[in-house]
């Protein structure tokens, strides 16, 4: 099964992107209505998050039918209508699969609680619950109605874990895939996937709240194996990416391989834990350089070297916004955000743009708590206070880490709601709208940077198909990689930093020609002064 590695998807969080009915919530036929944008940036598929039926505890990720559109976001004839205007414009859709957990809410789990025992060993119910810990807080176990079991939720209460074992929740998860399949869809994102392979007996493992204990089993690999010889894998050029939950690099060796028959790419999140005091996502630090610049180079060499395939991100919907993250955005937003593009999009892997990136687009900026919305921000601070946190302290932590960053509605021009919407959007705008905005921004730098990134990928073998070798390991300022094919070499170097920085070119680079920067009058010596932010790629061939 093949990858076509020229490919850039751009994901979209379908609540924030375009509101067409005035009630402040994106919709399908929004994303209809922006296609033309998306064709001129140049992208080839579009990530959609969850539009499926859901009581949206957690965003959409807990699915009461996985077969249907939730009536905000419009209706099946609307999606229909999406993947046929789409394929008019030459892009493609890739769709969310939540395939660890359903809702409380979903008719299966319904019937497991109304007694019914078919529907009961689709769940994972057990009479004695184990230490682990939900990744959302509390136990991962909850009582399974009065029937004294109890079932597992890795993640909230109203998210049952799925018993992957049944071969009967296997068929119905198959169905689930191929039913979109037929829908004309061409790529799925499978949410959590690395946590399907519970063992047969679970027991107690007090290391790291139980992971140890379900992520990255043997076993999910066959299950991979499984889905894809009864739906995906019949197409060949169909696109899945697994987002993988605390992975290794040796297992998303064996998750991406071609010849192993189970998805084309991986998700990890390892490099946006750099700004985590011990570990600890509410907290505040400057990124930690150094770990970023290392994590990026043993994946990049270890994906590389295994013939695995990465998908490279900075920003989703679940993350703040790169650039509040990693740049001085009061004085190099745009240098910044160039710099920050080009170090994954001429990197070994499928990059992905989430909505707003491609202008700039901020961290909304809020004036107060009463302005977020996300349930674990909310949460987050009542611990945080709880800890001893002052509420100017607790305050800003939230504004640097909540997920609601990512969220706000796109900014679309400089009128009310950012164009968003003409209603009340359902999360409130961020503060930049009237100078960052796709009105403005579509004639600026970053804009046309990335379409020249997304050019390059279509043009330059180099950079779609190249290897990846780490250079200038130990800079303390620069994140630098090479990539090299047929004799051909790119040296891509990421200045991290607000200062100027000397660095000596390895090799026989200064006699190479300069591919792209985001400064002009680049000049190739053996010795070169890179700028605040600057990234330089250099061509060798």
């Amino acid at each position: 099964m093949g990858i076509d590695k020229r490919k850039v998807v751009y994901q979209i969080y379908p609540k924030s992107f375009k509101d067409t009915t005035g009630n402040g919530i994106g919709d399908l036929r929004g994303i209809i209505e922006k296609l033309p944008y998306l064709k001129e940036l140049g992208i080839d598929m579009v990530w959609l998050n969850p539009f499926y039926p859901s009581p949206q505890r957690d965003n959409g990720y807990d699915i009461s039918d996985y077969t249907a559109v939730h009536p905000d976001f419009g209706s099946m004839a609307d999606f229909e209508e999406m993947i046929a205007q789409g394929r008019k414009h030459h892009i493609d859709f890739m769709l969310d699969m939540v395939l660890n957990h359903c809702s409380t809410d979903h008719e299966w789990f319904q019937k497991a609680l109304a007694g019914d025992q078919y529907y009961q060993d689709f769940f994972i119910l057990r009479d004695e619950p184990t230490d682990w810990r939900s990744k959302f807080g509390g136990s991962a176990w909850e009582p399974f109605g009065d029937t004294g079991k109890y079932y597992l939720h890795l993640f909230d209460v109203s998210q049952a874990d799925l018993n992957w074992r049944n071969p009967h929740v296997r068929a119905e998860l198959f169905k689930v895939v191929n039913f979109w399949r037929d829908k004309g869809v061409k790529g799925f994102r499978f949410d959590v996937i690395n946590l399907i392979g519970k063992d047969a007996v679970l027991t107690d493992c007090p290391i790291d709240d139980g992971k140890p204990a379900y992520t990255d089993r043997p076993i999910t690999h066959d299950y991979l194996k499984l889905l894809n010889h009864a739906s995906f894998g019949k197409d060949a050029d169909f696109m899945t990416v697994g987002e993988m939950s605390s992975t290794t690099i040796d297992n998303c060796i064996l998750y991406t391989a071609p010849d192993r028959d189970e998805l084309t790419m991986a998700f990890n999140f390892h490099h946006l834990k750099v700004d985590y005091q011990a570990g600890q996502k509410w907290t505040q630090m400057a990124f930690d350089f150094a770990k970023l610049r290392d994590l990026f180079h043993t994946w990049g060499e270890g994906m590389s070297k295994g013939g695995g395939w990465n998908a490279l991100f900075y920003n989703n919907h679940d993350q703040p916004r790169a650039l509040n993250r990693f740049i001085d955005v009061q004085h190099y937003r745009e240098e910044g955000a160039m710099m920050l593009a080009a170090s994954i999009h001429l990197s070994r892997g499928t990059p992905y743009i989430y909505m707003g990136e491609e202008i700039g687009m901020l961290d909304p900026d809020y004036a107060s708590m009463a302005d977020y919305v996300d349930i674990e921000s909310i949460n987050a601070y009542d611990s945080l206070l709880k800890a001893g946190k002052t509420p100017e302290q607790a305050f800003a932590i939230i504004k640097a880490k909540s997920r609601d960053n990512a969220r706000t509605p796109m900014q679309w021009d400089d009128s009310t709601n950012a164009g968003f919407s003409t209603g009340k959007p359902w999360l409130k705008v961020g503060r930049s709208y009237q100078e960052i905005n796709v009105a403005r921004e579509q004639a600026g730098p970053i804009f046309s940077f990335y379409q020249t990134l997304i050019k390059l990928r279509k043009n330059l073998p180099i950079i779609a198909q190249g290897d990846y070798h780490a250079a200038l390991c130990d800079h303390a300022q620069v994140y630098a990689f090479e990539r090299r094919l047929a004799g051909q070499k790119l040296l891509v170097l990421n200045n991290f930093f607000a200062t100027e920085i000397r660095v000596t070119l390895p090799g026989t680079y200064s006699q190479g020609q300069v591919l792209l920067s985001n400064y002009e009058d680049v000049l190739i010596q053996k010795t070169i002064t890179l700028r605040p932010y600057q990234t330089l790629a250099i061509w060798q061939y």
